[in-house]
């Protein structure tokens, strides 16, 4: 069985970042949360894998402002920090999603969002 595949990234004006998954699965992630996760050599050191930005470290009101397909694997992210370095494979941003989901719920309200 192949793995799930994001159909569709959408960003909303809240912060959060909206995936429609292949195999019928919606996921909201802050973009907070997903810029904090980012694997590139700037956010974890190359060597020894230690992450050197967090989350918590991140501005509360991260946006992201454009999604970029890299392959047919993973999707890059350019973020309104300006960073833009990190590439998200498509089992890497659906663990964190679920990672997201076990630690909020998910708000009422999103307004409109744009689109991958």
């Amino acid at each position: 069985m192949n793995s799930p595949v994001p159909l569709n990234l959408l960003s909303f004006p809240n912060g959060e970042i909206g995936v429609s998954w292949s195999d019928g699965r919606e996921d909201f992630i802050s973009a907070r949360w997903l810029r904090g996760s980012c694997p590139c050599a700037a956010c974890v050191d190359e060597l020894t894998g230690v992450r050197k930005v967090y989350p918590e470290q991140i501005d509360p009101g991260i946006k992201a402002e454009a999604f970029s397909p890299v392959g047919r694997y993973a999707v890059s992210v350019l973020w309104s920090d300006g960073h833009d370095s990190g590439i998200y494979t498509f089992d890497a941003l659906r663990e964190l999603c679920k990672a997201e989901a076990g630690r909020q719920s998910r708000p009422a309200s999103r307004g409109e969002g744009g689109e991958w």
